[in-house]
């Protein structure tokens, strides 16, 4: 009588928190010997003291015994008490749950409160050895009487099937028929079970598409509609032709379900379920697409969330119904909810195409510039000094988080650049484009900015004028500069500008006045990397520069030229005691030709009558007027070293087409093999003797060295065309067997050898007949004198299309030379594709026969064909062949 109850456990825990620890171990002193009294009542009572003293973090595993003794009395109240405990305590690693499967047969064969509390703890602490043994009885239950025992017993099936699925098969049967069940408890129980399963292996559930559609088409409860149609979802990707069958009802309910997330339940299955294609599926996204826009308009969050959401998956199909609703997705990423703002992102960067592609990212790019309206002006504009205003109201808005303008910077990066700026109409908006973004952006995007302005500027042609402009104004701003070291500067983006404007010097109009940004103290507060990058640049510019002023020299530059080399060289020399290395080694290279520079200008004198270089000595004074030019030789020194040949943007499978070159063997060996594989070799190349006999040879090779076997030698083993053109006519099939084995164990052996070069690339097509290829191209080769005329103009091609309206980009980039295979017999288009490539080898290979060619045989090709087969075949043929010569001859 004086036992506390669970009650006053709970007031003594919340009287003694000073000291909780102390009364906690006498209360479990109170129960251990409470647990072994023979009052069922009073060890109810302790078990359920335990079950709380367990959730607040305490062991009571000693007691599981205590709690089967429990869990087998025969009174309802005390034996729910004994399942909670099981179910709150039990795991698989406990030993007595072996001791439960006959207590758990009893009592689901008993009155049906035991079975309902029987079978919810069942559910909990089911392990595969109890599902294999109590499965049976547990099918028995879904016919049970009563509709609650039923439903238990359905969602009970679920963790029989989760712990041993060997039973579904024999189950199946008889969950089909809850399918069917009076009760719509029942039924959607049964539903939630099959969609939980139908996740992990949909296919097995093909069969109930019939019952489940009737249901689909007769229920009015919107949760189990919820799940059939999410159960439709996972069974349409197996069976296409549901995807006609349920086209109707599930249009149907999005039309009219006021209930929103059945709704969305239903755009979603249409999206993952493929009934989105066809006529009648363009009907259904259309209707998708309208209700979903509605919630963007809403007031609640979520239902905005959601319609982004599905609508990121539908907009790769139907992009042009999505595009309706641009405005309202680009309201939705000026939401103060930070992850509407990133699906909003997400649909964004899908729906991107080249007719809206401006609006878009001028819109992205407003929210990282403040109290800016969506149209901005460009980089050499206002958007400097937003620079210093950004800083001071970076709490305030949302967009201002770091982590999510890094985020909407790439986002603004991979939309224009995608598919190698397929989507990028003016380029010169684009440039603007990024240097506004290297202004506003203050988060570490700055070496993408930057890879980005060297890549458009090489691949685009007619942007480059724009883009050297642009460049010049970002190396005259000092705002870059001062902000080097500071994270999110962007002074990356100072890299692009001083290689773009040392590239492409040639756009300037005045290069020589940009030296002094180039070579100011201040550079040297950038990065190593960029430092080195300025000092090529200058360099460039004062070379190209020079020469402009040699092509129009007047005496009068001569002082300006030698100012400018001596602001250099004192300049640089601050650059040649830099830590780096690279920088290091530049400065001092650049350093010492612009000595040589001064020196020669030092040297230079005026030529007081060189505007007369024809005079009436001309003819005696011309040379001496070509070795004395009229300006100082060193101005032409520079501008070779930078500008011989025009750098281009170099396809990325360039090095794997580069040509292999006449007269290498890849299969030769480096280094000569051993002595027995030289055997193997020897085989390979087919003698016409047998393989004892070449055994004896290569002895012989090796240690005598007669005439004969030298001469043999030579023939075989050095040239590999000889032993091509040989190896066909007297090897027999046997020997052609044997080498073919050798070279594939040769190759297998060598496959993982590092020092060994294999030509994995496909090998290329080879014409049939190999002795009317020649014959063809001759044919059909453009006389001698035009062939230099195309090569001019494959290299001036490119430079009209920059002049036009729009701009050309070079998406392939440079191939190397003759890397593209030339057209199999294609007569028509061999002279456009010979002349750099196909044309080549024959005029190497058969330079007597291009004339003759032309002149005696302008119209009969085939007769050709037919005759120098018989000559080949009248050196090496019997007399038999030579009947047939004679004879086709005749034909001819």
């Amino acid at each position: 009588m004086w036992e506390r109850t669970l009650q006053d456990l709970i007031r003594g825990l919340r009287a003694n928190k000073q000291d909780e620890a102390k009364f906690i171990a006498q209360a479990l002193d109170e129960i251990r010997n409470e647990v072994r009294s023979k009052d069922m009542e009073l060890k109810a009572a302790a078990v359920l003291k335990l079950t709380y003293l367990d959730m607040l973090g305490y062991d009571m595993s000693w007691a599981s015994f205590n709690v089967v003794e429990v869990m087998s009395s025969s009174k309802s109240h005390l034996k729910s008490v004994g399942y909670l405990a099981a179910t709150q305590s039990f795991n698989e690693d406990t030993d007595v749950l072996m001791l439960t499967t006959n207590l758990l047969k009893k009592d689901f064969t008993s009155k049906p409160d035991d079975v309902a509390v029987s079978l919810n703890g069942f559910s909990h602490i089911v392990t595969p050895d109890l599902a294999r043994d109590l499965a049976p009885d547990v099918i028995k239950l879904l016919s049970h009487s009563r509709p609650q025992i039923r439903k238990r017993a359905v969602a009970a099936l679920y963790k029989v099937f989760t712990k041993y699925p060997e039973v579904i098969g024999h189950a199946m049967g008889r969950v089909r028929e809850r399918l069917e069940d009076p009760d719509p408890g029942v039924v959607a129980t049964t539903i939630n079970v099959l969609c939980e399963l139908a996740r992990h292996n949909a296919h097995d559930y093909l069969p109930l598409a019939p019952q489940l559609f009737h249901l689909l088409t007769t229920s009015s409860n919107n949760w189990m509609l919820i799940k059939i149609v999410k159960l439709f979802g996972y069974l349409t990707p197996n069976e296409p032709r549901l995807v006609k069958k349920l086209q109707p009802p599930i249009t149907e309910l999005i039309s009219t379900t006021p209930a929103i997330s059945l709704l969305y339940e239903c755009v979603r299955t249409c999206i993952i379920g493929g009934m989105l294609q066809g006529l009648a599926g363009n009907s259904l996204a259309r209707t998708c697409v309208t209700k979903l826009a509605t919630f963007l308009e809403d007031e609640d969050q979520n239902l905005k969330y959601i319609a982004l959401m599905a609508m990121v998956r539908i907009v790769p199909s139907h992009p042009h119904l999505v595009a309706e609703y641009q405005d309202m997705i680009l309201a939705s990423v000026d939401d103060q909810d930070i992850s509407i703002r990133m699906r909003a992102l997400d649909l964004v960067t899908t729906m991107a195409n080249s007719h809206n592609l401006q609006p878009i990212v001028q819109q992205l790019l407003s929210h990282l510039v403040k109290n800016e309206s969506s149209t901005l002006p460009s980089a050499v504009q206002s958007l400097a000094q937003h620079g210093t205003q950004i800083t001071s109201k970076s709490i305030v808005s949302p967009s201002q988080s770091p982590a999510y303008r890094l985020t909407l910077s790439q986002r603004i990066l991979s939309l224009c650049s995608q598919n190698t700026y397929e989507n990028v109409v003016d380029f010169e908006w684009y440039l603007s484009v990024l240097v506004d973004l290297a202004y506003v952006a203050s988060v570490d995007i700055g070496a993408q900015i930057r890879d980005q302005l060297v890549d458009v500027t090489a691949r685009v042609r007619g942007a480059r004028r724009f883009a050297v402009s642009l460049m010049v104004k970002l190396l005259c701003d000092d705002s870059f500069l001062n902000n080097a070291g500071e994270p999110g500067s962007c002074s990356e983006v100072l890299w692009a500008a001083a290689w773009i404007c040392g590239e492409y010097c040639g756009e300037l109009v005045e290069p020589h006045k940009l030296l002094t940004y180039l070579l100011q103290s201040r550079v040297l507060n950038l990065d190593p990397e960029t430092i080195a990058v300025y000092l090529q640049a200058a360099l460039k510019i004062f070379g190209v520069w020079t020469a402009e002023l040699a092509d129009r020299w007047d005496n009068d530059d001569l002082p300006k030229v030698r100012q400018m080399v001596d602001t250099i060289i004192d300049r640089i020399s601050d650059f040649v005691s830099n830590q780096d290395i690279e920088v290091q080694e530049r400065a001092a290279n650049m350093l010492q030709l612009f000595t040589f520079v001064r020196a020669d200008l030092t040297a230079f004198r005026p030529h007081v009558n060189s505007s007369y270089p024809f005079d009436d000595v001309a003819a005696d004074s011309f040379q001496d007027v070509i070795s004395e030019p009229r300006f100082p030789k060193s101005l032409y020194l520079i501008r070779p070293l930078s500008s011989t040949y025009e750098l281009n943007t170099v396809a990325t499978n360039a090095q794997a087409l580069v040509p292999v070159p006449e007269g290498l063997d890849l299969d030769a060996w480096i280094v000569p093999p051993p002595r027995d594989e030289l055997g193997a070799l020897n085989a390979e190349g087919g003698d016409e003797k047998g393989p004892t006999v070449k055994k004896v040879k290569k002895g012989k090779r090796k240690e005598t060295g007669g005439a004969k076997v030298k001469t043999k030698k030579r023939r075989d083993y050095p040239s590999s065309g000889d032993i091509v053109q040989s190896a066909p006519e007297a090897e027999t099939e046997e020997e052609r067997v044997a080498r073919e084995r050798l070279k594939a164990e040769r190759m297998e052996r060598l496959k993982d050898d590092p020092f060994y070069l294999v030509d994995d690339r496909p090998p290329r097509a080879i014409p049939p007949d190999v002795d009317s290829i020649p014959i063809v191209r001759l044919d059909d080769l453009p006389p001698l004198s035009q062939a230099p005329d195309s090569r001019l103009l494959s290299l001036k091609n490119p430079s009209p299309g920059g002049s036009r309206q729009t701009f050309v980009i070079d998406k392939v980039g440079e191939m190397p030379e003759g890397a593209t295979p030339s057209p199999p017999i294609a007569r028509e288009s061999s002279p456009s594709f010979g002349n750099g490539v196909a044309t080549s080898t024959p005029l190497s290979s058969f330079p007597p026969y291009e004339v003759e060619d032309e002149i005696s045989r302008t119209g009969t090709p085939p007769p050709i064909k037919v005759t120098r087969a018989k000559k080949k075949t009248k050196a090496v043929s019997s007399g038999g062949k030579k009947k047939r010569t004679v004879t086709s001859d005749i034909a001819t």
